[in-house]
């Protein structure tokens, strides 16, 4: 019984570090004190460096010798292709779960629906990335298949960094969770289907229009050293 100890120690300093990185606690990009980590959780370093590991195995951290443990950061490039299987997969997820999701999931989601509401007519992101990643979780977890959702929540877990830069689209991103909703009340697979990948489409439209910008930024940018 006593080797089971330190697995126990590990597995919640995973989930509890993993919870922090969700509940957005550290930048992308910053570095996470080991040690001060162990004394916020009470334990040894050993259960820290044996969570950062296993974050490190999902892509949320990086640990680089002599240097420590960052939080990955989700450079342009990777969000695009991030999101571009998103779609994909959360399109599956949802023509699944129009079968098997209950009347109460679909309560809970109507009733997010109503907290997000106020959240984007606020604009606050951190309550906007919470609430969305519990909508899509209820989707995940009525699309009945385990290995499809494990996929997604991975995913979604690497985006978080991401979705603190949605301002400009937030009022149609919650009107796509509208539409989504109102397809899986009608059992529609297809149009359930349409809406979730839509939804995925519209961040990845702000993306290749924030990498349009900075191109065009970049090209109108005096060479350094030369007047204007």
């Amino acid at each position: 019984m006593a080797k089971l100890v330190p697995v126990n120690l590990s597995e919640r300093a995973y989930f509890r570090i993993k919870k922090m990185i969700s509940d957005l606690r550290f930048s992308p990009g910053s570095r996470l004190n080991v040690e001060q980590l162990a004394r916020d959780l009470g334990t040894s370093r050993t259960p820290i460096w044996e969570a950062v590991r296993r974050l490190e195995q999902e892509g949320l951290v990086k640990n680089i010798p002599n240097r420590g443990v960052f939080l990955v950061e989700l450079t342009h490039e990777a969000a695009i292709e991030l999101y571009t299987v998103r779609e994909v997969l959360e399109g599956m997820a949802a023509r699944l779960a129009v079968e098997r999701i209950s009347d109460k999931a679909l309560e809970k989601m109507e009733k997010m629906l109503g907290e997000q509401e106020k959240i984007v007519a606020d604009e606050d992101l951190v309550a906007y990335s919470k609430s969305d990643f519990d909508f899509h979780a209820c989707i995940y977890a009525a699309c009945g298949n385990t290995i499809l959702r494990e996929m997604l929540e991975n995913i979604k877990e690497k985006a978080r960094p991401f979705e603190m830069r949605i301002t400009p689209i937030l009022t149609e991103l919650f009107n796509d969770h509208q539409m989504i909703v109102r397809a899986l009340r009608l059992r529609d697979a297809l149009l359930a289907e349409v809406a979730f990948r839509e939804h995925n489409q519209r961040i990845l439209r702000e993306l290749h229009a924030e990498d349009l910008d900075g191109r065009i930024r970049h090209t109108h940018t005096p060479p350094k050293g030369r007047k204007r």
